[in-house]
């Protein structure tokens, strides 16, 4: 499992992406603090932190990126000691990363004339495909599928997007 970004960590605890990211540093607060943490053990507790002291710190000082590295590293050691919380922690993490935190600024420019097909601005886009079908020219008509089938399939990534974050704040 990828370790959870440091800015990500500062950025939710400083209170970053509004209503939704006060939802995701509740429910990685609430991960935290969730008990037993000893399952992959052999019953003893382990000699690691629990995370929730990095946790509480970090909350304090937002902008300490020592406190958000320390955080990081202590939910990183965890899940490598036990799978339950690694597995909880990799699905809070997708989750998180749908929480816009400012980081990786995004600027569209389109220049150049007159567009052929679909132009697509944004950021962040996921599980898109495009491919060449490009043997021959298509015709105006064969554009036309193609531009309505890459509309839809569009629609459908929003549409799925905006599921996942629920109504606006």
């Amino acid at each position: 499992m990828d370790p959870v970004s440091v800015g990500l960590l500062a950025a939710l605890a400083g209170g970053a992406g509004g209503e939704v990211g006060q939802q995701a540093w509740a429910g990685l607060s609430a991960l935290v603090r969730r008990r037993p943490f000893h399952r992959d053990s052999g019953g003893q507790t382990p000699t690691v932190s629990s995370g929730e002291a990095e946790l509480v710190h970090l909350a304090a000082d937002p902008d300490d990126q020592s406190r958000a590295q320390a955080l990081s590293t202590a939910l990183a050691v965890r899940a490598a000691v036990d799978g339950d919380f690694r597995t909880q922690l990799a699905v809070w993490l997708e989750q998180a990363k749908l929480v816009r935190t400012g980081d990786g600024a995004v600027t569209n420019t389109i220049s150049g004339g007159a567009q052929s097909g679909p132009v697509l601005q944004g950021r962040d886009f996921s599980q898109l495909a495009f491919t060449t079908l490009l043997e021959k020219p298509l015709s105006s008509e064969e554009r036309e599928v193609v531009a309505e089938h890459a509309e839809l399939t569009i629609e459908r990534s929003l549409a799925r997007l905006f599921l996942r974050l629920g109504p606006p704040p």
